[in-house]
């Protein structure tokens, strides 16, 4: 790691700094003995929040089974995790959506990174139920680093920023280092300690494009879930070859420690959840048969391995 280039990146103009309402949010959740009535008041001066919270509460992605129709009710019920995955979601999908440069398609990207989140939080519902929210909110932002490359260094990082698009091919950390010294995985972990978010998320976010991720921890298992979520979001923002979607989810599942049929099942069910979150957080999607065709060509996976 170059801790000469991540510092610079650090201090570029690339990295958007945060509003005043959510430097101040996440220093009142990092209290252990905070009040809700402490992150209510911070969450009323934003009208926009407000609504959004509320939505995000009532939505069924998060579960929740009875109508909320109150700020501090939200709140309450969604925990200090999940609201803290809306705020941070909410500013950064606006702020780093102005800044994407270097050839990055601004509504792939978040497509992208939102089914990932999607799908790594359901993911997670299997094999590391505890740290959903953690995961959540570590693919939405695992990528960020790309963005911020892609701003901070565009010459050097075009090679690899025209990868990050429809049918491009994933790229190396070798490749990476070669071009700017560090890579986006270094990047997006540095970014989001310095924007205050925790050790174990920022731990993930570093190892997540590991081909050896190593010792087994929270944070190597959520690098996992990361790591497979990515290569099957990015099937599901095109429209792959379903010769080679069963296999690259099949190995995203082996990677991950999953059943294949957990995958399967998954992607008949989330492209609701990601079309919802999409509208709260002001992220264009556009709705197709996708996901039928991938959960098909999956289970047809299934049947096979079945017979054999």
């Amino acid at each position: 790691m170059n801790a000469g280039i991540l510092e610079a990146i650090k201090k570029s103009a690339a990295v958007p700094s945060m509003p005043q309402v959510v430097t101040r949010f996440l220093e009142v959740i990092r209290d252990p003995h905070f009040e809700y009535d402490d992150i209510v008041k911070i969450l009323s001066t934003d009208a926009g929040m407000v609504s959004e919270v509320l939505r995000l509460a009532n939505s069924a992605l998060f579960g929740v089974s009875r109508k909320i129709t109150n700020l501090k009710q939200a709140v309450t019920l969604l925990g200090p995790k999940r609201t803290r995955s809306m705020v941070l979601g909410r500013y950064l999908v606006g702020s780093l959506g102005e800044k994407i440069g270097g050839g990055i398609d601004t509504n792939y990207f978040w497509r992208r990174s939102l089914a990932s989140a999607v799908l790594g939080a359901r993911i997670a519902d299997s094999v590391l139920p505890k740290q959903r929210d953690e995961v959540f909110i570590s693919a939405l932002l695992a990528d960020v680093g790309v963005t911020i490359l892609a701003q901070a260094i565009p010459e050097r990082y075009e090679s690899i920023s025209t990868c990050y698009a429809p049918y491009g091919r994933f790229f190396t950390d070798d490749e990476e280092r070669e071009a700017v010294d560090v890579t986006h995985a270094e990047v997006s972990a540095m970014v989001l300690a310095y924007w205050g978010l925790p050790e174990l998320i920022c731990k993930a976010v570093n190892l997540h494009h590991c081909a050896g991720i190593g010792t087994e921890d929270d944070a190597t298992r959520i690098a996992r879930i990361l790591n497979g979520a990515d290569h099957i979001a990015k099937l599901l923002c095109e429209i792959p070859d379903m010769g080679d979607a069963g296999k690259i989810c099949s190995d995203a599942a082996d990677f991950i420690g999953v059943d294949l049929a957990v995958i399967s099942r998954l992607l008949s069910e989330i492209e609701n959840d990601v079309e919802e979150l999409a509208a709260i957080l002001h992220i264009d999607v556009i709705p197709s048969t996708v996901y039928d065709m991938i959960a098909k060509s999956v289970q047809e996976r299934l049947t096979v391995s079945s017979a054999d």
